[in-house]
């Protein structure tokens, strides 16, 4: 490693993280995220997206963990090898030999926001209960309602 008249060459230029992440393929996993719906289409990349890449230090037959939707491992498990085509004809070698599958539930996460709502309903259904206004209380008991039927579509 050495410069002429006081030029540093590149590989110095860079910080060291991220040239430890060059080093490492990181460049490609950045390709991969984002060319993903080019890459593999657009079917495939509405139920799946890349987690991680580890590969070897000749940065060939890695390992590409993809992120499923619940209920979809089964789509992704049988285009594993088409998954595995396309991004290797991207990059003109084998880069992945092998894909892994990561489950996530978005269904979960979607109930627990849907019950915290029905919590704070609750709390509210009981607040204005207690509103001596009789046409008050019954229009804001209305608006609760419709509330709660926009958020269920």
């Amino acid at each position: 490693m050495y410069s002429i008249q006081g030029l540093k060459t590149v590989g110095n230029a860079l910080p060291k993280n991220l040239n430890k992440i060059l080093k490492k393929g990181g460049h490609n996993y950045s390709s991969i995220v984002n060319n993903w719906t080019e890459i593999v289409g657009k079917k495939t990349s509405q139920i799946c997206y890349p987690k991680s890449i580890k590969t070897n230090k000749e940065l060939q037959e890695g390992l590409l963990t993809l992120n499923v939707n619940h209920g979809n491992q089964l789509d992704v498990e049988y285009s594993k090898q088409d998954i595995i085509d396309k991004i290797n004809s991207f990059f003109g070698y084998t880069f992945i030999k092998n894909i892994k599958i990561a489950l996530i539930d978005e269904k979960i996460k979607i109930q627990h926001r849907f019950s915290k709502n029905l919590l704070k309903n609750n709390k509210l259904i009981k607040k204005v209960s207690e509103i001596n206004n009789l046409n008050l209380r019954k229009k804001l008991d209305n608006l609760i309602k419709e509330f709660e039927q926009k958020n269920i579509k």
